[in-house]
């Protein structure tokens, strides 16, 4: 493992031209203190986790110095915001100092977010808030503990210089690392410029670094795009399955790789609600939990037409024609999963039924398909612990009676069974209650116990670890009024 001046920096994204970034020097955070350091994440970049107990870590990890070998810049893009184009987006607080090569041979950005003003900062201050910065350390390494495709944390630093959101709030420095920050909203900035050769440059640096399986193909060009169709597709069915909204789902908000991206105002699915909107600054409901699915579609079509200068209008409608299919595919076979059924099976009306309930009696939607395990599929059973949890308790004794048939074909005995749906349903979610109270107790008495409490519990949120049972509970009453949004 290396030290910090002996990390292998190889910036392959700063020796494009100029065209796609603008080189920047992170901002000095004042003051700056370490909050919490992820010891696991060092591993991707080689990096002895000893390090962080230097003096100076925060130093290097608040952008107040540069760490050898790296080559700062914030990355141009555009996107569709809530649907509607904005030509210059960009990195207005992130900074990226470069590309780490592990031993593996895998390719790791660090990136520092909230490091200050940039030429895309649009008036902003560049700055990104503690309790923002908190949820995002958390959620990426929660989802990551869930194996959903995602970027990873390595880091938060705090400071107690002042920024001003909805309320005055103190600063934060996330250093975020991922394969790639490249985005659809990349390749929209140049295709509105009409820049098509900054497109085709592009998209031969995504596909020799990320797809180098495509890269002498004829099709190459569709062959990557049907690749991000298909990594999408899957994405959204695993958030779709496990009960998590992103919120902004805007285009510059999805990763090229198929990776969650960008949190901010994220929600895990409390009680179940499709229609659940988890950012309040989404008043119309755009990015609702149920939409989703064809959001990611509408956002794979925008990416689409950036590549008519090089894939045929119709090859672009054939591959765009299979985001569904595999998106169906993915969520049924998850869904059935979760009822513990074989993967073969893409019946799905047992659990669309289901759902259905879940939706009239606002079942928790997490702890249900956990105690869904402990189903016993005796025709006399009534399965107390499952069906108290509906106002209709005939209407589940029905759903209950269809179950066990479904469950006589299956092979698996009832053990097994139980240990397999144990392994796609989680004990364990970020419930936005629990990152609350990690934050407060940040905020108000710089004591992130929570979060590193946090940060242990959910790398294994499918374990029981009877300990920690009690952050498994609902979100209790006064929880009931949290508001994230854009600001988040």
């Amino acid at each position: 493992m290396n030290t910090l001046a002996q990390l292998n920096f190889d910036n392959t994204f700063a020796r494009l031209p100029e065209h796609f970034y603008s080189r920047v020097h992170p901002m000095p955070l004042p003051h700056p203190y370490l909050v919490s350091f992820n010891n696991e994440a060092t591993d991707l970049i080689d990096l002895n986790s000893a390090e962080a107990q230097r003096e100076d870590f925060v130093e290097y990890f608040s952008g107040n110095r540069l760490l050898p070998g790296s080559s700062p810049l914030a990355m141009l893009y555009a996107g569709h915001q809530f649907g509607h184009f904005v030509p210059q987006l960009g990195d207005g607080r992130a900074i990226l100092l470069g590309e780490i090569k592990n031993k593996a041979g895998e390719y790791w950005d660090v990136q520092l977010k909230g490091a200050g003003i940039t030429p895309y900062s649009r008036r902003g201050d560049g700055r990104a808030v503690l309790r923002s910065s908190i949820r995002e350390y958390l959620c990426s390494e929660a989802m990551h503990g869930l194996g959903i495709p995602t970027t990873r944390s390595l880091c938060v630093v705090g400071s107690d210089a002042r920024v001003y959101r909805e309320t005055t709030e103190t600063a934060a420095v996330l250093t975020r690392l991922s394969p790639s920050h490249v985005r659809f909203g990349s390749f929209e900035v140049f295709y509105y410029r009409r820049q098509y050769t900054q497109i085709s440059a592009l998209a031969d640096y995504v596909i020799a670094r990320h797809f180098p399986e495509v890269t002498n193909a004829a099709d190459q060009y569709l062959q990557f795009l049907n690749t991000v169709i298909t990594r999408t597709a899957k994405l959204m069915a695993q958030w779709q399955a496990v009960g998590f909204a992103h919120g902004v789902m805007n285009t510059d908000n999805m990763s090229i790789l198929g990776l969650t991206f960008d949190y901010g105002p994220f929600g895990f699915m409390e009680s179940y609600n499709p229609k659940y909107v988890c950012n309040h600054s989404d008043e119309s409901g755009r990015y609702a939990f149920d939409q989703q699915p064809e959001i990611g579609y509408w956002n794979l079509s925008a990416l689409a037409e950036t590549l008519t200068p090089l894939i045929p209008e119709a090859d672009l409608q054939y591959a765009l024609g299979n985001y569904s299919t595999i998106f169906n595919d993915t969520y049924i076979t998850l869904m059935n999963q979760k009822l513990g059924l074989a993967q073969n099976n893409q019946d799905f009306s047992l659990a669309w039924s289901l759902l259905k309930l879940m939706r009239t009696s606002q079942v928790d939607y997490t702890n249900f398909f956990r105690a869904l395990s402990n189903f016993n599929a005796a025709p006399d059973e009534q399965n107390d612990q499952l069906r108290d949890q509906f106002i209709d308790r005939e209407a589940f004794d029905r759903w209950a009676n269809e179950y066990r048939q479904h469950l006589k074909n299956e092979t698996a005995s009832s053990q097994a069974r139980s240990t397999q749906m144990n392994k796609i349903n989680p004990k364990y979610v970020l419930r936005n209650y629990l990152a609350q109270v990690a934050i407060e107790k940040a905020q108000q008495d710089r004591d992130f116990s929570e979060i590193d409490i946090l940060l242990k519990l959910l790398r294994k949120p499918f374990d029981e670890q009877p300990d920690m049972a009690k952050y498994a509970a609902p979100a209790p009453d006064w929880a009931q009024h949290i508001e994230v949004s854009c600001s988040s």
